[in-house]
């Protein structure tokens, strides 16, 4: 309780000195992360969380009821996942600020947050002094990233859509007749597909392009 005074005395002057602390919604379905990017955030002086959501409805719920400065987003959410919540609350308001955060290293991951609105996109594993570092600087309207993001992030997809569609059928572990019957493809038309993924991934088989498209956010082996 002592330090939760402390803590709100130090915001109130803050508030006096500024006129408003930066607002902060945190979305994640992981309880333990959730309190800790809390804990984080409530140990600075400009900063406050005024809510807090477990899936992607929920994150759009409380958006629209607080109407927060920043929202810390996670892509893998339950029943609406991360991206489409992104898209939701930008669609609604083209000035929300958003910055994801997510285990997943890929660069695909990269592209598709940032084409569906987000300012900047960090990993988990982000030290404390740079996610409240770059917290500050999405506030402040600039774009920013991880370091851990590959150079080609804003650069077009690897894959075309039909590429991507024909490694989650490999995920699957259909054969090349079964994904040309689910394609409505021929086998010939398959292998042109997966010779041109092996080139793209800078790979040779099946199990190697499998890892890579999953190393790069392509697809997730969940």
């Amino acid at each position: 309780m002592q330090v939760t005074t402390v803590h709100n005395s130090r915001k109130e002057v803050w508030r006096s000195i500024m006129g408003s602390v930066i607002r902060v919604l945190v979305v994640d379905d992981h309880m333990v992360v959730r309190h800790g990017l809390e804990a984080i955030i409530t140990e600075e002086d400009d900063m406050e969380v005024v809510g807090s959501a477990t899936d992607g409805l929920e994150a759009v719920k409380e958006y629209r009821r607080h109407r927060p400065d920043v929202v810390l987003m996670d892509l893998q959410l339950p029943k609406v996942n991360g991206l489409e919540a992104i898209e939701t609350i930008r669609a609604e308001d083209p000035a929300a600020r958003i910055v994801v955060l997510t285990m997943y290293r890929g660069d695909e991951d990269c592209r598709r947050a940032l084409r569906a609105g987000a300012a900047a996109y960090l990993l988990k594993d982000t030290i404390a002094s740079e996610l409240v570092q770059v917290i500050r600087q999405v506030y402040a309207g600039k774009v920013t990233s991880s370091a851990d993001l590959l150079p080609s992030q804003r650069s077009d997809s690897l894959l075309t859509a039909r590429e991507v569609q024909l490694v989650e059928f490999l995920a699957k572990g259909m054969r090349n007749k079964e994904i040309a019957s689910a394609m409505g493809i021929t086998e010939g038309t398959v292998l042109t597909h997966l010779k041109s993924i092996f080139a793209k991934l800078q790979v040779h088989d099946r199990t190697s392009a499998l890892a890579a498209a999953a190393r790069r956010g392509i697809v997730h082996l969940d």
